[in-house]
């Protein structure tokens, strides 16, 4: 089987675990078509009734920022969002999400121009963000080269060398070098749900990291739940959200996040590249923030909306992850949160709420829930970041030491 086909059978058969009569939804760069034809041709074996590809490409991105007027700018399709909103709210639709685009398309685009898209795309979005925050269909991300991207990650390598080794990457990193993909998958997914649920079982009431640059006491929810490995949808289906994935994660308290944290890593934010971020929370709230590079993407990403500057994520990610073997620096949150503990401002998932499709919009915010229309990922996580969960005592338990585990299931 050739790379594509790997990833294909992998994505369709465990990421989204398709079922017989799923239609599925599909969004890609152009570059990914490889990858697209061989998951179409999965799907289809699998079942599906029909796969609609959505794609987008460089050129296109940047004539709209080169050359629209400000009501382009402003724009974004809302009634293709409610569309599809709908679909993925009923449960029929699958949701995949090829990924991999240049880490830093838009990094000469003005501060200005890139808030005012990134608000109108934001908004707009909202009815696709709020079924796939709360579950309600199954839904999976992929990776696959792109020609900007392989060439930020191997840097002084021609395109074709640095698209092969970037294969390579992502090969080792999803686990498509194991003799059964799929069974290897299936053993990591079930390790991350055993963990997910000891966490879940111990109700601890915030976490602590400590290292280089963070002291930071991030509190958890009111009836949190730790989820990890397999996603159980509301449609019934089981799958795996994100391939690869490493992390078990919950929800923050939206009001109880204090201390400074320092991202270890660079992340993309909306095609800026950003770097040495640091935050400071004060209430649950950012009330500093800095870079050495992005800085602007960041102050656009967190006046989005009051829920921006709160955490709506917290995740724990050990050192023995398949990103981490892989050895290299994604420049991609789909790699990179796999590699390090992270934490994610904006929209917070229903699903790590005890009872949340139970409770009202105010009773989820009281319990902690924060919402907005955005959600980014960024790392705080490292070999010398020390993590604890505290109990409502006081006392704290070791969780993470040197990037491993220090508790067992």
């Amino acid at each position: 089987m050739t790379f594509e086909e790997k990833l294909a059978r992998l994505a369709i058969r465990i990421g989204l675990n398709l079922k017989e009569g799923q239609e599925v939804f599909l969004t890609a760069h152009t570059e990914h078509l490889p990858l697209v034809r061989a998951l179409a041709a999965e799907a289809y074996r699998a079942g599906a009734v029909g796969v609609v590809p959505f794609f987008t490409d460089d050129a296109l991105v940047l004539a709209r920022f080169a050359e629209g007027h400000e009501a382009a700018l402003r724009h974004a399709p809302a009634w293709l969002y409610r569309a599809l909103g709908e679909r993925l709210a009923g449960g029929e639709l699958a949701r995949l999400a090829v990924v991999g685009e240049d880490p830093g398309l838009l990094s000469g685009v003005p501060p200005e121009k890139l808030e005012a898209a990134m608000r109108a795309h934001a908004e707009a979005y909202r009815p696709v963000l709020e079924p796939i925050a709360r579950f309600a269909t199954n839904w999976t991300i992929v990776a696959y080269p792109h020609a900007g991207w392989a060439r930020a990650v191997f840097p002084g390598l021609d395109e074709e060398e640095a698209k092969t080794r970037l294969k390579r990457a992502i090969a080792v990193a999803t686990r498509l070098d194991a003799e059964d993909p799929l069974a290897a998958w299936t053993r990591r997914a079930d390790e991350l749900s055993a963990r997910a649920a000891w966490l879940t079982a111990r109700r601890f009431a915030a976490l602590r990291f400590r290292g280089p640059g963070t002291d930071l006491t991030v509190g958890l929810a009111e009836g949190h739940v730790w989820k990890g490995g397999w996603g159980q949808a509301k449609n019934g289906v089981r799958c795996l959200p994100n391939l690869p994935t490493e992390e078990v994660f919950t929800m923050p308290h939206r009001e109880r996040v204090f201390g400074v944290a320092r991202a270890t890593l660079p992340f993309s934010l909306n095609g800026v590249l950003v770097k040495g971020l640091w935050v400071r929370f004060e209430a649950g709230v950012a009330v500093e923030v800095g870079a050495d590079e992005g800085l602007e993407a960041v102050r656009a990403l967190l006046d989005t909306d009051e829920g921006a500057r709160r955490l709506g994520e917290v995740a724990l990610v050990p050192a023995d992850s398949g990103v981490r073997r892989a050895g290299v620096l994604f420049l991609n949150t789909l790699f990179d949160e796999n590699a390090a503990s992270h934490v994610a401002f904006g929209q917070a998932y229903s699903e790590n709420l005890k009872d949340a499709d139970q409770l009202s919009p105010e009773e989820r915010r009281k319990r902690g829930m924060n919402e907005s229309l955005v959600h980014q990922d960024w790392m705080l996580g490292s070999q010398a970041v020390e993590v604890d969960g505290v109990l409502a005592d006081g006392s704290a338990v070791p969780l993470l030491r040197e990037g491993r585990w220090a508790f067992s299931v």
